[in-house]
Order: C-alpha cells, then sequence, then structure tokens
C-alpha cells in the first residue's frame, strides 16, 4: 500500500444513504399521487413530495459522480510495475483498477502540486481523472508514491 483515505468509509456510507434516500423517496410517490386522485391529500402535498422526490434524484446523481472519482486506496505491486486504485462504484462498492505505472501521469505533468488539497490521478492512454488528497489522505510509502507520482517536496 502506497497511499489511503481513511474518510472512504465514511464517503462509502454516505453514497449509501443517498441510495436510501432516493429509494424512499420514490416509493413514496406512488401512494402520494394515488391519495391525491381519490382526493384524500391537497395537491400542495403532490408537489411537495414530488419535488423532494426529484431533488434527492439529482444529489444523488451529483454526489455519486463525485464519489466515484475519489481514489481510496493505491497500492504498488512487489515489481513496481502496476498500481492498483481502488475507488468507490456508484452503488458504494470498491472497484479496482489496475493501471501501468508507465501510464500514470506524474504530479507535474498534471499541473499539480503536492500543497493542493486535491490532487488529479490521470493516465496518458484515457481521459478519465480520479482524484486522491495527500492533505487527507496518507501517504504510507513515499518511495513507492514517489515513483509513481514523482517527488513530494
Amino acid at each position: 500500500m502506497i497511499y489511503t483515505l481513511p474518510h472512504i468509509r465514511l464517503l462509502r456510507a454516505v453514497s449509501r444513504l443517498k441510495l436510501l434516500q432516493t429509494a424512499v423517496a420514490v416509493v413514496i410517490l406512488p401512494p402520494v399521487y394515488l391519495f391525491y386522485f381519490q382526493g384524500v391529500v391537497p395537491f400542495a402535498l403532490v408537489s411537495y413530495t414530488t419535488g423532494i422526490a426529484l431533488f434527492a434524484g439529482v444529489m444523488l446523481y451529483t454526489a455519486s459522480h463525485f464519489f466515484r472519482r475519489v481514489v481510496g486506496m493505491m497500492y504498488l505491486d512487489p515489481s513496481q510495475t502496476t498500481l492498483k486504485v481502488s475507488h468507490l462504484t456508484f452503488w458504494g462498492g470498491r472497484r479496482d483498477l489496475y493501471l501501468p505505472v508507465s501510464d500514470v501521469m506524474t504530479m507535474g505533468d498534471t499541473g499539480d502540486s503536492v500543497n493542493e488539497t486535491i490532487v488529479k490521478l490521470k493516465r496518458f492512454s484515457g481521459p478519465e481523472t480520479l482524484y486522491f488528497s495527500t492533505r487527507f489522505g496518507r501517504v504510507v510509502d513515499k518511495q513507492a508514491f514517489e515513483k509513481v507520482f514523482g517527488t513530494l517536496k
């Protein structure tokens, strides 16, 4: 292991709570509409419930868009040629990417510095960008980290 983000468990919990919130909001909608058409509840309740469900969906999309790009852990194999990057999925699970070290851009290549709160993890071969933080995360193996991302000075 060369890097870890201790707060990844919190992000995972928030990601799953957003899924639960959206599911509850969507499940509540049909009965509210049914009661409205039966004349039991006013239109204000229907519009309020629909607004909450739509807002929950938008927030789910926004939050998962961010959470899926946060790196939780990085590992370097013993031969120091493959970087294993762990990040969250849409459902809050763990996804591992295996990248050749030669394909990973250094901090100098991405234009980031060590002093920045959020640093980009980019590849030469693809447009996908992941993010990690040297401020909130912990560099476990400084030598191996510098082999992949350049010096930490």
